[in-house]
Order: structure tokens, then sequence, then C-alpha cells
């Protein structure tokens, strides 16, 4: 797994919108992102953890940060789940073909084909802030890194678990 101190590997995947990519270096400058992998779409600590963040949206845009949530499903089950949630705002993105390669290069893909459940926060100059890695049934605690997102918000130096 990365540490604090990388370079975030830049990537560029689909998302819950059809036709729609996303380039992580597209925010480089400009604001924090929030890198979180998970391990499946419909499932219930995924499930619960997309709608957490939906809930907490305006905290994290007073953070400054945007939310990239990544598995290796197929878009198509990306756009059914964001559906299936109510919808969100934020991106679903697409870690299919080839099936993993982003989760690879952060160093949280699994051996059962599945990323773990990591999140990264990328500062604006491209480089992990902040990263943690929970077991897969376990629910990250939202306010740990809405806690890290501030820090790094005021300057402050995050942590890694």
């Amino acid at each position: 797994m990365l540490s604090i101190g990388n370079l975030a590997p830049d990537f560029e995947l689909p998302n819950q919108h059809w036709g729609q990519t996303v380039k992580l270096s597209d925010f480089r400058g400009r604001k924090n992102v929030v890198v979180v992998f998970h391990p499946l779409t419909f499932t219930p600590v995924c499930s619960a953890q997309m709608k957490a963040y939906e809930a907490s949206r305006a905290e994290f845009d007073a953070a400054g940060a945007h939310i990239l949530s990544i598995s290796c499903d197929a878009g198509p089950s990306q756009r059914a789940w964001a559906d299936s949630l109510g919808g969100i705002s934020y991106d679903l993105l697409c870690d299919f073909h080839p099936k993993g390669a982003v989760a690879e290069a952060y160093g949280v893909m699994r051996d059962d084909g599945i990323p773990e459940r990591a999140i990264f926060v990328v500062d604006k100059a491209g480089k992990i802030a902040w990263a943690a890695k929970y077991d897969i049934p376990e629910q990250p605690p939202q306010e740990e890194l809405l806690t890290a997102l501030r820090e790094l918000q005021n300057g402050k130096i995050a942590r890694s678990e």
C-alpha cells in the first residue's frame, strides 16, 4: 500500500455516468481528493459507506475535498448501484479493464480479485497526505477521514494508519 509522501499514481477511469471519465491529475492544484477503494457494489458495508459520504457531502465540500470511489465492478453495475442508493453526486469509478490496474498501482488489490477497503487522501500537489486500510467487513469511521481532511486544510501534518 502506498504511504504518506508518495506521489499518487494518476489514473483516468469511467464514472457511473455513461461516457464520462475522471482523471485524478485534473484536480491537481485545485482540490484535495479522497480516493476510496471499496470491494464490491451492492454489498451492505459498501452501500452504507457510500451513503454516509453522500449524506456528509457538505462537510467534504467545506474541507475542500472531492470524493472518487473506486471498485472493480463494471460500469453498468456502478450506475445501477448509484441509482439504488438514491443517487450519488460524487464519482463512482470503474477499475474494470484492465481489471484492478489502479488498485494494483495503489497496492490495495487482493489475491481474490477485489480491492481492499482503503482510503487515500491526495493533496493538491498530488501526494498521499493520509492513508488507511480497513478490514473488508469494517465500516470506516467517517470522522477519522474528515479530521484528516481538516488537518490537511489547516496545514497540519496528517497521519497514516
